[in-house]
């Protein structure tokens, strides 16, 4: 057994995920400005953001530990590739198979993960040189943490009985410091979902820099 992961998250259906409503477009406004044609999903769940990509002409792949997530995928995309991969597997398996992206993006990933700094890793490893990670996950903040805590909404926010749950919380500090380590810069930050700093996600984009 891998303790890196979860290989089941939940996956029962191919209906578009409550986030994808105020994350999607604010991850395709990025690929746009950035003006890339090959993305990788990583972490597709059940492929709903691929499908949309697929729609606005990316070409675009999708990988997930998942193999639920990956199975509905493909039944709902079959013109478009999908690979069971997790970001502790060896991301050459992906290059020798699709070859190199202009942009990876990853939403509502990597707050899963016990090994989080697989995650940038593997996505700079399938980047091609000055390719580009958009990259969402909940965000906190000291006015959306003071705000939780006077609501009394902790419980319910650290979703603690959800097997695969949320299991790392972040900052835009620290995920900044972490993309930092694994050889990236940001470029963007900012929020979806209420208003500002009480941001329901955090939206990072971040350049390969070496």
């Amino acid at each position: 057994m891998n303790t890196n992961v979860v290989d089941h998250y939940g996956w029962d259906s191919a209906d578009q995920p409550t986030s994808c409503g105020y994350i999607g477009p604010r991850v395709i406004e990025e690929l746009d400005a950035l003006r890339v044609r090959r993305v990788l999903d990583l972490g597709c769940g059940n492929g709903t953001l691929c499908g949309e990509l697929a729609r606005r002409g990316y070409e675009v792949c999708g990988v997930d530990q998942d193999e639920a997530g990956v199975r509905l995928a493909q039944e709902r995309h079959p013109a478009l590739r999908f690979h069971r991969l997790g970001v502790q597997d060896e991301p050459q398996r992906l290059v020798d198979a699709e070859g190199h992206f202009q942009a990876v993006v990853s939403t509502e990933v990597i707050e899963h993960l016990y090994s989080p700094h697989l995650l940038p890793a593997f996505a700079r490893a399938v980047l091609e040189p000055g390719g580009h990670l958009v990259l969402t996950t909940p965000y906190h903040g000291y006015l959306k943490n003071l705000a939780l805590a006077v609501l009394d909404q902790w419980d319910h926010h650290h979703t603690a009985l959800w097997h695969g749950g949320h299991i790392k919380f972040w900052s835009r500090r620290t995920l900044t410091e972490l993309l930092s380590q694994h050889g990236f810069e940001l470029v963007r930050f900012g929020g979806v979902g209420r208003l500002p700093y009480l941001w329901k996600s955090m939206v990072l984009v971040a350049k390969r820099v070496s």
